[in-house]
């Protein structure tokens, strides 16, 4: 792994590391200098590994996109919640939605994993689609050689007017979430550094989330809790931050840490440490930084290259995992998992998931 304190000095003095070809996919998902690609996953814009086996869970952040499942021997991808009566048991401590997502409307984002049991997991997602939700599913991998099972058991709410980015949990059922821009903000405002979102809680015994006093940031993205439930950590997306958390009172953040360099978007936890992924902040090729025109920030649609890193919290040092320019078919980095030994990025605007080896 690459460990340089900045990108700036990574880029003048390390060499990346090496992006070894994978094999070639053929038509659309044929490879690229840098990446190997599963195709079928429209605009993965979070993933998650299922602990101890082969499989990758997939966002799809576009209408009816849904979530998807991937078979990492084969590369393959297929969706997963297609609503069948065997996917559908409803929980009443979930009670806030009658029915499952809407298929051809589920639009989901930001996942969260958290194992219950040898082979048993709680997955939350974000989902826009027809509701402003958090989708709560139970996940079932007692069957090695089989796809897990998925079952929907109800659903969260997002106080009116407000959009999930990114969510999370704490081990005795509390719910966080993230809202990027809240009502009568935008994303102009947090590229600006201008306060915009926050941080939402939502305990087992609530009836509905409340704001976090204190969390208040320009553009709260990605979310995680500690291993040990004491608190978590959010990215301020306009900072270019991670910023630190006390669960007992959020009322000022224990630390902050900028990323060198880029954007990070999603974080999640990689062993012990916390893995984040995000766009270049100052692209030679899209014209340098993010622009705002006529009072706009632009949609950075223009291919920008990409950074992943990891941060440990005990020590706060974040360190570059892999690098890369920007690549013809792949755009919007905004999460990363590692898969043995290659590493695995999602996308908030790409219709694939890009894959390098880290060796």
């Amino acid at each position: 792994m690459a460990t340089c304190a900045a990108l700036a000095i990574l880029l003048a003095g390390c060499a990346p590391v090496p992006a070894r070809r994978l094999d070639t996919n053929a038509g659309p998902c044929k490879s690229t200098g840098q990446f190997s690609f599963v195709c079928g996953a429209m605009k993965p814009e979070d993933l998650a590994v299922i602990p101890g086996t082969r499989w990758v869970i997939a966002s799809g952040f576009a209408t009816g996109a849904g979530l998807k499942i991937v078979d990492s021997r084969t590369r393959k991808a297929a969706l997963w919640f297609r609503g069948e009566p065997d996917q559908v048991d409803r929980d009443p401590h979930y009670a806030d939605c009658d029915a499952p997502p809407d298929l051809a409307l589920f639009t989901a984002r930001g996942l969260s994993l958290r194992q219950t049991g040898a082979s048993a997991a709680r997955l939350l997602v974000v989902n826009h689609g027809g509701r402003e939700a958090i989708e709560v599913f139970d996940v079932n991998f007692d069957d090695v050689d089989a796809a897990p099972r998925l079952r929907w058991r109800g659903c969260l709410s997002m106080p009116p007017g407000h959009v999930a980015n990114s969510v999370a949990s704490y081990s005795d059922g509390t719910v966080l979430a993230t809202v990027l821009t809240r009502p009568g903000t935008s994303i102009t405002d947090f590229v600006m550094g201008r306060v915009t979102g926050g941080v939402y809680e939502r305990k087992p015994e609530d009836l509905a989330f409340r704001l976090l006093p204190g969390t208040e940031l320009p553009g709260n993205n990605g979310l995680e809790t500690a291993r040990d439930d004491s608190g978590f950590y959010v990215i301020a997306f306009g900072l270019r931050e991670v910023v630190s958390y006390a669960r007992r009172d959020s009322r000022a953040p224990l630390w902050r840490v900028q990323a060198p360099e880029f954007m990070p978007d999603n974080i999640h936890w990689d062993g012990d440490r916390l893995l984040l992924a995000g766009m270049v902040r100052d692209e030679p090729a899209c014209g340098g930084l993010r622009k705002i025109v006529n009072g706009v920030a632009d949609g950075m649609t223009c291919h920008r290259g990409y950074v992943v890193a990891q941060l440990n919290p005990a020590t706060r040092g974040m360190s570059v995992v892999a690098y890369g320019a920007p690549d013809a078919l792949f755009n919007g980095v905004s999460a990363a998992v590692v898969v043995q030994d290659e590493l695995w990025l999602g996308s908030y605007q790409a219709d694939r998931i890009a894959i390098r080896s880290l060796r």
